[in-house]
């Protein structure tokens, strides 16, 4: 049975797409088969993964607006059983023409249901950092939601708005959707960080991973090869980090 995890924050620079990169290269890691979804007109995620957006022919897009199938639009990347469904700018487009769509927050749902289940264990979700319909779509199949933030004020802030999202897309899609919020980015050298994370613990208790994932420069470079944490630095603070939070993933299906 496929497990569907979406990672999503309204607030950009969180460490999303590498947290879906990463931890989608634990599992892998681990032996589970992956698929990554990249559902951001960044497009980040497809370029961590050396395709170039501008040159692709078919794309999720494609996938949603019923004219490929998601076996058909998905590649396979330089690391084995780790594939990825690819996007480009088309994407900005389409997610504002879904909005004239009837039961547009099902597209991807849809598109999903015709996959065998045995063919991946884990299909890794990233989102844009937007509250549209590509993110509601992206929910709607979710099992799981990772919600990646710093422990910085204005980041906290930002979750307000990512759990009415949550409420809505249970009320109107996906009544059994999970969430869990993960640190990333964390500077332990900072005290300030350290307060956030205790005030954190205090009010999402348990909403929170038990891992943390600090600052690492390596989960920057990375995505200029072309590979995730655990194939470009596999020995980094980061990659052990990151197969912590793959462990705990498991546990929760």
């Amino acid at each position: 049975m496929t497990y569907f995890i979406s990672v999503f924050n309204q607030k950009g620079g969180v460490a999303k797409t590498t947290t879906c990169l990463s931890l989608g290269g634990c599992l892998v890691e681990m032996g589970r088969t992956v698929l990554l979804v990249d559902l951001d007109p960044q497009a980040n995620l497809t370029a961590s993964l050396t395709l170039l957006p501008r040159s692709l022919t078919c794309t999720v897009s494609d996938v949603l607006e019923g004219k490929a199938t998601l076996l058909n639009a998905s590649q396979r990347t330089t690391v084995m059983g780790l594939n990825i469904l690819p996007a480009n700018a088309s994407l900005a487009l389409l997610d504002r023409a879904l909005y004239q769509s009837e039961a547009y927050e099902v597209r991807l749902k849809n598109a999903v249901s015709e996959l065998n289940p045995a063919l991946y264990d884990y299909v890794l979700i990233d989102c844009p950092p937007s509250l549209g319909p590509l993110t509601l779509n992206a929910l709607t199949v979710a099992n799981l939601m990772i919600i990646p933030t710093q422990a910085e004020y204005y980041a906290l802030k930002s979750l307000e708005n990512v759990f009415v999202l949550v409420n809505l897309t249970r009320r109107r899609t996906n009544p059994g959707l999970r969430y869990r919020v993960l640190v990333t980015m964390y500077d332990r050298r900072n005290a300030i960080s350290g307060r956030m994370l205790e005030r954190m613990h205090d009010t999402y208790d348990n909403a929170l991973f038990n891992t943390v994932i600090d600052i690492d420069t390596k989960l920057r470079e990375g995505p200029l090869q072309g590979k995730p944490i655990t194939v470009y630095s596999p020995s980094t603070r980061a990659a052990q980090q990151y197969r912590a939070l793959a462990k705990e993933v498991m546990e929760y299906e």
